[in-house]
């Protein structure tokens, strides 16, 4: 028998409210095993040890904040729920990921050149790890923020 989809049912998605602390604890453990088992898998030691730490870490920071910040105490602003949802992710996402570019430049280039902290190859990964950890943390946060919200009616 075929199988069908049963219009009345609400999907898994609506179904399931946002709650911050499974969304974080997503954050962290979807890159942490995905990228962990990517280096792994290709003997990338230093990998392995930024899937934990920056890659995880820089993901889970950042669907707190952003959650927080959606979120706001179960009142979401106007504005995040009238605007169309690509425009919505698309604007958090360039803020976001323009904010963990700078932090990863700082770490990366700054610190070593005006403290005691020697530079270091695991520094450098800081410039790709942090922007590309909160783009993706603040899509996927967004997208499933703005999926269990409904749409405020327009006055």
């Amino acid at each position: 028998m075929p199988a069908t989809k049963d219009s009345t049912r609400p999907n898994r998605a609506a179904a399931r409210p946002f709650t911050l602390w499974r969304e974080v604890l997503t954050a962290y453990a979807a890159p942490a095993l995905t990228a962990g088992a990517a280096g792994v898998v290709t003997g990338q030691a230093d990998l392995t040890l930024a899937a934990a730490t920056s890659i995880a870490g820089t993901s889970a920071v950042v669907a707190f904040l952003v959650g927080t910040w959606l979120h706001r105490g179960g009142r979401p602003r106007r504005w995040t729920t009238t605007l169309p949802r690509v425009v919505l992710t698309a604007l958090l996402v360039v803020a976001a990921t323009g904010a963990a570019a700078g932090l990863g430049w700082l770490a990366a280039q700054w610190l070593p050149a005006h403290t005691p902290l020697p530079a270091a190859p695991w520094l450098q990964r800081l410039r790709i790890d942090l922007p590309v950890s909160a783009a993706l943390a603040t899509t996927i946060i967004t997208l499933r923020w703005r999926s269990t919200t409904t749409k405020a009616p327009r006055t």
